[in-house]
């Protein structure tokens, strides 16, 4: 019995050295070097672009208010269609001036015709007067007379003129060619003239103005810098870019037109306008946009990829390869974005080699496999 307890403790000693041994045996595979995507630090000239908000006008937007008042008898258009100058758009009832233009006339009569019979009076006392067969006291009382008269004919001639055009203002017709939109009254709405009461308004499209604002400060900076000697921001106003609602760039290049005579002292910022073309007719009126104007030109800049960069309170850093293919965190001065790059005013110089990363184990002194990749600012790499 002991003799085969002891056969049966050998054999397990000497399963468990052979299975001690075999794991000893067994070495843990290496572990293989990271893939990582490796661009060049580019060097340049920028523009660099200041962003601002900014709202649609058509060329020319003309309010059309009534000019008598009045029930409106038809709308003689196709709301949100192009009209062309003079065209009829609202007729106002114009029997009431009708009923002017016709009293107008019968007072003109009345006083042409008392203007005949003073003249002819006066005509017949001036032979008389020089027989001395009537006073100069009768004479001058029938020049009077005819004075009068003719003075009357002036009067009257400029009401029935003026009812004339007041008549003609129940035809409203289109001060311009353009776009017009959805009338405000309806056929039998009563109208008035004023300032506060429009009937429609007209828009020419052939080129739109966006006005926006800049502050006082970025102002003064641009204008100092521009009035410099050899100024690398010389005909900027000639360049700028409008950026649409849905993020896509307008396809036509616009130019400034004008600045605001004064800072506005209650938002301490001076209005710009920047004239477009509008071939498509795409830009309308009260559309926001954003306005895209260089204000910084850089010589020589360093950029790299925004994704490159490592930020931790206020402090960036990239991870930059050495000629061994080891990575080193590197701390670097980033200045203002351009696209989707960064300029760098301090830590690299052109042609370094910096890791975008994008994975959690790549960690400074880790040698990688880099795969070089070709980029330039606001295109995807590839």
């Amino acid at each position: 019995m002991n003799a085969l307890k002891k056969i049966r403790i050998l054999l397990f000693v000497l399963a468990f050295s052979a299975l001690w041994i075999s794991c000893k045996k067994e070495v843990a595979p290496e572990a293989k070097p990271l893939e990582i995507s490796v661009v060049k630090v580019l060097q340049q000239d920028v523009r660099l672009e200041s962003e601002f908000t900014g709202q649609t006008f058509g060329q020319s937007d003309i309010q059309i208010n009534p000019r008598v008042d009045g029930v409106i008898e038809s709308l003689n258009f196709k709301e949100g269609n192009v009209v062309t100058k003079g065209q009829l758009l609202y007729t106002i009832d114009p029997l009431p001036f009708q009923a002017k233009v016709n009293q107008a006339e019968g007072s003109l009569a009345e006083v042409e015709a008392r203007l005949a019979k003073t003249k002819s009076d006066y005509d017949m006392m001036v032979p008389l007067a020089k027989m001395n067969a009537v006073s100069q006291r009768e004479l001058i009382a029938a020049k009077s007379a005819y004075n009068a008269a003719t003075a009357s004919i002036k009067a009257a001639m400029a009401n029935l003129q003026n009812a004339k055009i007041e008549l003609g203002y129940c035809r409203v017709v289109a001060p311009i060619s353009g776009l017009i939109g959805i009338s405000k009254v309806r056929e039998g709405d009563y109208v008035r003239p004023g300032a506060a009461s429009v009937l429609n308004t007209i828009s020419d499209l052939g080129d739109v103005r966006v006005r926006f604002t800049m502050s006082e400060q970025e102002y003064l900076r641009i204008f100092r810098e521009f009035t410099k000697k050899n100024s690398s921001l010389v005909g900027i106003g000639k360049s700028v870019s409008l950026v649409l609602s849905d993020g896509s760039v307008y396809s036509e290049t616009g130019k400034i037109s004008f600045a605001d005579r004064q800072i506005d002292p209650t938002t301490g910022a001076v209005t710009f306008e920047a004239a477009f073309a509008n071939p498509d007719r795409l830009i309308r009126p009260g559309q926001f946009a954003k306005i895209l104007v260089v204000t910084d030109v850089r010589k020589n800049a360093l950029l790299i990829p925004q994704r490159s960069v490592i930020e931790m309170q206020g402090i960036f850093q990239v991870y930059v390869l050495d000629k061994s293919n080891k990575v080193e965190m590197k701390m670097v001065q980033i200045g203002p974005a351009y696209k989707d790059s960064y300029v760098v005013t301090g830590g690299l110089v052109a042609n370094d080699k910096i890791a975008l990363g994008g994975t959690s184990l790549l960690k400074s002194g880790s040698v990688i496999v880099p795969k070089g990749i070709n980029w330039t600012p606001g295109k995807s790499e590839n």
